[in-house]
């Protein structure tokens, strides 16, 4: 039996203007979305074994989008049918989803899961990596004991457990702050990724209010070690902790590094620069890819944040979404960086 990567959080349909000569004919633009469903469609462009755990109306639509998921080279048997909705989101050409996003998600088929609906041993049975993120448990207290059921359900597999500590404070609405209901979550994690302020809103770990002031490299770079060294001592199942920095300037240039705590030993990405961005949405889902991508194949740290960082960065280069480099695209962008 082939072991397996399973993501599991909410499938979105994202609506975004459309722009040039296009807008004319098609003003708006549709794209299948959701962090976790971006991370998977990453992993099986590179050929890793990957399936998705979502719950989806039993309509036709829902069949057009398990039929792409499937033509991308995701398993779909763990997809559940319940409810009458699927989740939409509404984001503006080219933003960051922290700024121009609204959300239309409130009783969607997965914002309406509760605990025993998804029969977690047939869902893990093929299963040796388990990803979420903390957009999840941000959706309702529901979901958030969902997501708490899968974790317990992976780590008695003793299955690998990754987390991407997504902060979305627009979906923070249901009384409970991050603080109450992440550090739970991540306690069953081996793999940590975010970056130093989404650590200290969803786990409370210490932040410098000053570290935009010092504003160098080497200062962000030491901060996350001391972050990553602070939540492997919160949490110590966790073995691996990866930070992400991408500095935007006047929303034209961007600046993007990256780092990756293990083994008591820091490694830091080559540096990237671009000017002008076609989608800053789904950069940190592929980064996420990537270090699964790395783990999974059991390369050395370094070229695992290597080639996460160089697939992020490639993102940010695509419309939609979910990624659509192979291999070798990013591979070759890892290269340039490396001769810079």
């Amino acid at each position: 039996m082939i072991s397996k990567v399973l993501c599991f959080g909410e499938l979105l349909l994202r609506v975004s203007p459309s722009s040039g000569d296009e807008a004319e004919k098609h003003p708006f633009l549709l794209y299948v979305g959701g962090a976790e469903a971006n991370t998977a469609t990453a992993l099986a462009g590179w050929n890793i074994p990957v399936k998705y755990c979502t719950v989806l109306p039993d309509n036709f639509m829902s069949k057009y989008v398990t039929d792409y998921l499937e033509y991308k080279g995701i398993y779909t048997s763990s997809v559940i049918f319940a409810g009458d909705r699927i989740g939409v989101y509404y984001l503006d050409r080219g933003a960051d989803l922290k700024s121009s996003v609204v959300y239309d998600r409130e009783h969607s088929s997965f914002a309406n899961l509760k605990r025993g609906m998804i029969d977690w041993d047939k869902v893990l049975r093929d299963v040796s990596w388990f990803n979420f993120t903390a957009i999840s448990p941000a959706l309702n207290a529901n979901v958030a004991d969902v997501c708490l059921e899968g974790l317990e359900a992976a780590s008695r597999k003793n299955i690998r457990i990754s987390v991407d500590l997504n902060y979305r404070s627009r979906l923070w609405k249901y009384g409970k702050e991050p603080i109450e209901v992440m550090p739970k979550l991540v306690e069953y994690c081996d793999v940590v990724m975010g970056n130093i302020w989404s650590a200290n809103s969803l786990l409370g770990t210490s932040i410098d209010d000053n570290i935009h002031e010092k504003g160098t490299k080497q200062a962000y770079l030491d901060h996350a070690k001391s972050t990553s060294m602070e939540i492997m001592d919160l949490f110590p199942k966790c073995k691996a902790v990866a930070n992400t920095f991408r500095f935007d300037s006047n929303k034209v240039d961007l600046l993007y590094y990256t780092s990756l705590y293990t083994d008591g030993k820091q490694y830091n990405s080559p540096e990237y620069r671009t000017v002008g961005v076609v989608d800053r949405s789904g950069s940190g889902d592929c980064f996420m890819g990537g270090l699964i991508y790395g783990s999974y194949l059991q390369h050395d740290p370094q070229e695992t944040l290597n080639y996460a960082t160089a697939a992020a960065f490639g993102k940010l280069q695509e419309k939609g979404d979910a990624t659509g480099q192979d291999i070798l695209r990013v591979a070759k962008i890892n290269k340039e960086s490396q001769e810079d």
